[in-house]
């Protein structure tokens, strides 16, 4: 099971980090990847690292803005989120695939996801 926490409402330019925590599962097993719905709109991929963190992929939407990691150790993945937009607006969502390499699908359930609300 994954919980997303950390969104927020921030000012444009700001910044944010948000905290994926699995538990239940041998967490360095999987890739994990961040998506965000905003209202009105479809779900889409933002980041993803592989396993061991040594691969990361973004969409070019939020590359050179945010930067996603992990720390197995502690069951927990980020996505550290800066120069934040009003078009970075949505509900950000994590989820955990058993795919090599920094690729995450979509799952069959995607839990609560956190806020994430940039006001211009």
């Amino acid at each position: 099971q994954l919980q997303a926490c950390g969104g927020g409402l921030v000012q444009t330019g700001g910044s944010l980090r948000l905290s994926c925590a699995a538990s239940g599962r041998t967490f360095s097993n999987y890739a994990v990847g961040w998506f965000r719905q905003a209202p009105g709109e479809e779900r889409e991929f933002v980041a993803a690292i592989s396993r061991g963190g040594g691969s990361t992929n973004y969409a070019d939407s939020v590359k050179g803005r945010f930067t996603i990691s992990r720390v197995n150790a502690r069951n927990t993945a980020y996505l550290q989120m800066n120069s934040l937009k009003p078009e970075d607006t949505a509900v950000y969502y994590c989820a955990a695939d058993t795919t090599l390499g920094a690729v995450v699908r979509a799952p069959d359930d995607w839990g609560q996801g956190t806020q994430v609300t940039v006001s211009s």
